[in-house]
């Protein structure tokens, strides 16, 4: 993908011409697990990674609902590549929201010039790694973090740590600063080219001006947004799936023959054939409607900026909080169904299509849905809208 092409596509159609390419390999490299060098390198080379970097740094400066679609899009075919993806973007709006421009301003020029690749080590669960203070302006972080979500290839980290007084620190620090590594454990049944595995830090140096500290994490409404945009994320990966899997199966379907006992001849005549897409037509459409909703408030909430309320911030959370239940149900049930109308032909080890329900099946396991219940129950019953936190 040269230059001069990017400059003529949208990022929605850079971002279908990548899913073109990841589809070709996806089956095969899900089996594989590990490091997507080779898929990265061609999201670095696509010039998406400036794509929620501000204008005035070198980046594209574009709205949410852009950087959503292009997540949706490559989560069609590759879940485990639009995590790592959809979490850059997060990364660099938790910078922004944590951080003051003249801090940022450098990271986001490199980023947006050099197309550099930033990696998750935040995990605010893990207490494991400690902040110590060293001076007035040196910090040593020291100890292990858990589902540290595509830190292996990149090129910056968001990191933290608590220090004494059990107060989280996150700094951002190049990925080849000495004393991190990664132990490459990530092996589980889903999203399994995440790189989600363990990270640790052996007395690494970090300077004061690498620290979040204005105003720092969850300190205004406005800096509360962060979990909510990572909540959206979820809700466009689990969306993108789904769609995904549809596609396949409606693909699948238009080829085959009835069922021996069906009155029809092809499949795509059968009426309880026809019964199952509906439904997954009909769950489809409602999560995209709830999802534009959802991005409509988030958009709105970010042009406010600062002085957003804390009110206006917990209704961009339920907006969010009911597509993230919508999103989760959806992909579930039909990344599962699917089968139901493909056959038993569809179980194939070779086609792996039972990816996709592995994959939603381990992402939807990011923060129980429970709560997302209880969140929106609570503010049917009671107004109260959800207090901010790192997962809600």
């Amino acid at each position: 993908m040269n230059a001069s092409a990017q400059r003529t596509q949208t990022p929605i159609e850079i971002a279908q011409q990548l899913a073109q390419a990841f589809a070709k390999t996806a089956a095969e490299r899900d089996k594989q697990g590990g490091n997507p060098k080779a898929q990265r390198d061609l999201i670095r080379q696509s010039g998406l990674l400036s794509l929620s970097i501000p204008q005035q740094y070198g980046g594209q400066g574009a709205d949410w609902q852009t950087i959503f679609k292009t997540i949706q899009t490559i989560a069609q075919v590759d879940s485990s590549l639009a995590h790592v993806y959809g979490f850059h973007h997060l990364l660099i709006a938790t910078v922004q929201l944590f951080a003051q421009p003249e801090q940022y301003a450098p990271w986001f020029s490199q980023t947006a010039q050099n197309h550099l690749f930033w990696g998750n080590t935040l995990n605010p669960l893990d207490r494991r790694t400690t902040a110590t203070q060293l001076s007035e302006h040196e910090y040593i972080f020291h100890g292990d973090k858990s589902f540290c979500s595509g830190s292996i290839d990149s090129d910056i980290l968001l990191c933290s740590g608590f220090n004494e007084a059990e107060k989280l620190l996150i700094g951002v620090i190049p990925t080849a600063r000495e004393g991190v590594s990664f132990l490459g454990d990530w092996n589980n049944m889903g999203q399994r080219q995440t790189d989600s595995g363990s990270s640790h830090f052996e007395q690494v140096k970090i300077s004061k001006d690498e620290l979040l500290l204005n105003p720092g994490p969850l300190s205004t409404p406005y800096s509360s947004l962060r979990p909510l945009i990572a909540q959206l994320i979820f809700v466009h990966l689990f969306l993108g799936v789904a769609e995904g899997a549809f596609e396949t199966a409606k693909q699948t379907v238009q080829s085959q023959k009835a069922w021996s006992k069906s009155l029809a001849e092809q499949a795509v005549h059968d009426p309880f054939t026809q019964k199952h897409f509906a439904e997954f037509y009909v769950q489809l459409e409602s999560v995209r409607l709830l999802a534009e909703k959802a991005i409509q408030h988030l958009q709105w909430a970010w042009q406010i900026g600062e002085s957003l309320t804390a009110a206006q911030r917990g209704e961009v959370s339920l907006a969010i909080a009911t597509a993230k239940i919508a999103a989760t149900n959806t992909s579930l049930y039909i990344t599962q169904n699917i089968f139901q109308v493909m056959g038993a032909r569809a179980t194939t080890a070779q086609l792996n299509l039972d990816r996709f329900w592995r994959n939603v099946r381990t992402q939807t396991l990011h923060d129980p849905v429970d709560y997302k219940y209880q969140e929106i129950g609570e503010w049917v019953l009671t107004g109260k809208v959800p207090d901010p936190s790192f997962y809600s």
